[in-house]
C-alpha cells in the first residue's frame, strides 16, 4: 500500500506540472487544501478514492489516477451447497431469520434436538381456473408488495416474499401443465424481488441464492430473460463491494444474450456504473446512450402479464444514473445539477428510490464544497434513513459522513455529523 501511495504522489505531481496547474490550484478544483494535497504528492498522505477521483477530472487522466489508488478486489459470488430446504423464523418483535440448508443439515438437527411445528402439506391438485385466479392474484399482490417496499426495512418483507415464493412454486407443482409456466414465471419474480430485498437488508449471500432460485423458477417457466437479468443483479452485489472490473464483465454478458431490450437496457445501465468508478468517462456515457435506446425500445418490458424487472418509480432512469455516475467520474458539480432535475421527479410514495439519489446529491455537493447547502439536504433525510433501513444507501451516507467530516469547524457540520452517525449506527431490520 505504501509503494501504491508514492506511486499515485508522483505520478498526479508529474501530471499536475505537465499540464501548468498549481497545487493552489488543484485545491480549487478538489476542494482539498493545498496542505493535504502537498502530503499526498509526497507519498504522507493516503489518497482516497474520492480524492483520486476528483483528481483524475480535474487533471483529464482517463482513469489513471482511480487505477493507482484503488486496489483491485474481486468479489467472491460462489454460493457453494445451498440445498432446496428453506429455513426461516420469526421474533415476537417481528424481526425474523432466512437461511437455506442441505436435508441432511435437516437430519442432523432432528437426530440432535426434539424438532416440533405445523406442518404444511403441499397441494396435490389445483385447478386451471383456480390457477388462474391464484396467478392473477398474486400478481396483483407483487405490485402492492414492491409499493410497500418503498417506504419500510425490507425485514418487514422478507418473510411475506419468502412466503409467497413458496405457495407459487407449490401451486405450480399441482397445476394442469398449460397453468405452470405462468406460475413459475411470476414466483421467479418473487425470488427475484425477494434477493433485491435481501441486499437492501445487508444480506448479500441470501441475494445471491434468492437471485439463483429466480434463475431456476424463471427456466422452469421458460423465461430465459431471468438468466440475464440475475448477471444485473449480480453486478448490482458487486458494484456495492467496488469491484468494477466485475461489475462491468458481469453486465457485459448480460448485454450479450438474445433477451428482451429492457434487460439489455438495464445491463448497460450497470455497465456505465462500473465504467464511472475505474473513471472512464468515454465509455461510460456510450453505455447510457446504449441503455437510453434500448429503454426506449422497451421501457417496461415485453410482457405485461409479468412485472416490470428493475426500477419503475424513475421517471428516467438513465438520467438519474447519469448523475450518479457523474459522482464517481469526479465531476460533483455537474452530478447535483442532474440530481436536482430527476429527483423531483421522482414520486413522493418512492421513498426508498428517493432516498438512495437524495443522498448521492447530498454527497455530490459536500464533494463540491458547497457544505451549507449539503447539510441542508441531509437533514430531512435522517427520518428516512432511521425508517426504511438500506444498507446501500447507507453505504452512501457513510462516504457523505467522511466527506463532511473534513469541514468539523463548520457550525451546521458540527450540528449535524452526530445526528448522522448516530443513525448510521441503528442496526438494520436484517430478516434475511
Amino acid at each position: 500500500m505504501g509503494e501504491q501511495r508514492d506511486h499515485f504522489g508522483a505520478e498526479l505531481r508529474r501530471r499536475r506540472m505537465a499540464v501548468g496547474i498549481s497545487l493552489r490550484d488543484l485545491a480549487g478544483r478538489t476542494h482539498y487544501s493545498r496542505g493535504h494535497l502537498s502530503k499526498v504528492e509526497t507519498g504522507q498522505k493516503r489518497p482516497t478514492a474520492e480524492l483520486a477521483r476528483l483528481c483524475d477530472a480535474a487533471l483529464d487522466a482517463g482513469g489513471e489516477l482511480v487505477r493507482l489508488a484503488t486496489p483491485a478486489r474481486r468479489t467472491d459470488l460462489a454460493l457453494g451447497d445451498a440445498g432446496e430446504v428453506w429455513m426461516m423464523g420469526l421474533d415476537s418483535a417481528g424481526g425474523g431469520w432466512f437461511v437455506p440448508v442441505t436435508r441432511r443439515e435437516i437430519l442432523l438437527a432432528a437426530g440432535a434436538s426434539s424438532i416440533s411445528g405445523l406442518a404444511v402439506e403441499a397441494p396435490e391438485h389445483v385447478g386451471e381456473p383456480y390457477a388462474a385466479l391464484g396467478a392473477a392474484t398474486f400478481r396483483s399482490w407483487f405490485d402492492q408488495i414492491r409499493q410497500y417496499g418503498q417506504r419500510v426495512a425490507p425485514g418487514v418483507l422478507l418473510p411475506t416474499l419468502i412466503a409467497q415464493t413458496a405457495t407459487l412454486r407449490g401451486m405450480a407443482g399441482a397445476a394442469p401443465p398449460k397453468a405452470r409456466p405462468g406460475l413459475l414465471t411470476l414466483a421467479a419474480r418473487f425470488a427475484e424481488y425477494t434477493g433485491w430485498m435481501a441486499q437492501e437488508a445487508g444480506d448479500d449471500r441470501a441475494a445471491l441464492w434468492w437471485t439463483s432460485h429466480a434463475v431456476e423458477l424463471g427456466e422452469a417457466g421458460g423465461d430465459p430473460a431471468m438468466r440475464s437479468y440475475a448477471l444485473v443483479r449480480r453486478a448490482l452485489i458487486t458494484l456495492y463491494r467496488e469491484d468494477p472490473d466485475q461489475t462491468v464483465e458481469l453486465a457485459r454478458q448480460a448485454q450479450a444474450e438474445a433477451v428482451p431490450a429492457r434487460v439489455r437496457g438495464l445491463a448497460a445501465v450497470r455497465e456505465a456504473q462500473g465504467l464511472a468508478l475505474v473513471g472512464d468517462h468515454a465509455r461510460c456515457h456510450r453505455a447510457l446512450e446504449r441503455a437510453r435506446t434500448l429503454l426506449s425500445a422497451d421501457p417496461l418490458g415485453h410482457d405485461d402479464a409479468l412485472p416490470a424487472l428493475g426500477t419503475s418509480t424513475l421517471a428516467d432512469p438513465v438520467s438519474t444514473v447519469t448523475g450518479w455516475c457523474l459522482y464517481d467520474l469526479g465531476r460533483p458539480g455537474e452530478a447535483g445539477a442532474i440530481l436536482d432535475r430527476e429527483i423531483a421527479r421522482i414520486p413522493a410514495e418512492a421513498q426508498r428510490s428517493g432516498l438512495r439519489y437524495a443522498v448521492r446529491r447530498a454527497l455530490a455537493y459536500a464533494a463540491l464544497g458547497e457544505v451549507e447547502h449539503a447539510c441542508e439536504l441531509t437533514v430531512p433525510l435522517l427520518a428516512p434513513l432511521r425508517e426504511i433501513h438500506s444498507a446501500t444507501v447507507r453505504q452512501d451516507c457513510r462516504r457523505l459522513a467522511r466527506t463532511l467530516a473534513r469541514w468539523r469547524g463548520h457550525p451546521r457540520v458540527r450540528e449535524l455529523l452526530p445526528e448522522l452517525t448516530s443513525t448510521l449506527r441503528t442496526p438494520t431490520t436484517t430478516g434475511g
